[in-house]
């Protein structure tokens, strides 16, 4: 189902709720129940029930964020290191530089058509892909340089190969959900509670409170949305790119 399908039905299902619920509440109401008798203190709460909520929603979409930023900058320092290999080892025999070359394309060309579709859809990186590193690493590493112009080059592009190989493992460690359990627990439980409040206001069923009642449930189903989609930053809607590989190896089709 398309993300924003199950965006669309979320809220929409958030409104419906919450306005069947004040129309039933509305008609089971006795004639002379008067909305404006509700107690101060539940006014109080509500609004401090409110503001609890936001700074928590706003401090949970600030951490999914931070590891969707994170999770790309990953992906950038890898993409990176593996140019620079490629840039590098220019010095080199033609022959060992040609191999080099053809073993970080064949590396990049993976991931960007295939290790990637398996990240969305499996949730892990490939074992072709780590079989591709590490031959680019035995090509790297185990060359013998001819001369001081060549041993000069061989450290940099050793600790490159390194780079990659960590910004990888970093990709792959970022690549679950971030949310905890119990984090998800409390942000659904604080939904409900905080539309509950709102309902305990006693609201009438005028257009107006309606729609104001619908908006807020669905300003709040749109942010819980927005949080789970974030969580997962390779496999869901809003997600990592892999655009720094295409950027520096154009060649490589995506």
């Amino acid at each position: 189902m398309p993300e924003w399908l199950v965006l669309t039905l979320a809220m929409l299902a958030a409104c419906a709720v919450v306005v069947l619920i004040t129309v039933i509440r509305h008609g089971a109401a006795s004639e002379d129940e008067d909305p404006d008798e509700t107690p101060d203190v539940i006014e109080y709460m509500t609004m401090w029930i409110g503001v609890v909520y936001a700074i928590v929603l706003g401090l949970a979409i600030a951490g999914v964020w931070e590891g969707r930023s994170a999770a790309q900058d990953h992906v950038q320092a890898e993409a990176v290191a593996l140019h620079e290999v490629s840039e590098r080892v220019r010095v080199y025999p033609a022959d060992v530089r040609d191999r080099i070359r053809e073993d970080v394309n064949a590396y990049v060309g993976h991931v960007v058509n295939t290790e990637w579709k398996a990240m969305a859809d499996k949730g892990d990186v490939t074992e072709r892909g780590t079989q591709l590193l590490e031959k680019l690493r035995q090509d790297v590493t185990d060359y013998e340089p001819a001369d001081d112009f060549e041993a000069q080059a061989y450290q940099p592009l050793v600790d490159q190969v390194a780079a990659a190989d960590a910004a990888r493992t970093s990709r792959t460690n970022a690549m679950g959900a971030t949310m905890p359990g119990v984090v998800w627990f409390g942000l659904i439980a604080g939904a409900v509670i905080t539309i509950g409040m709102v309902l305990a206001l006693q609201i009438r069923r005028t257009p107006r409170e309606l729609i104001l009642a619908g908006l807020f449930s669905a300003l709040i189903a749109f942010l819980l949305f927005l949080i789970w989609d974030f969580d997962a930053p390779y496999s869901r809607g809003i997600t990592a790119s892999a655009e720094p590989f295409l950027n520096l190896f154009p060649n490589i089709k995506g």
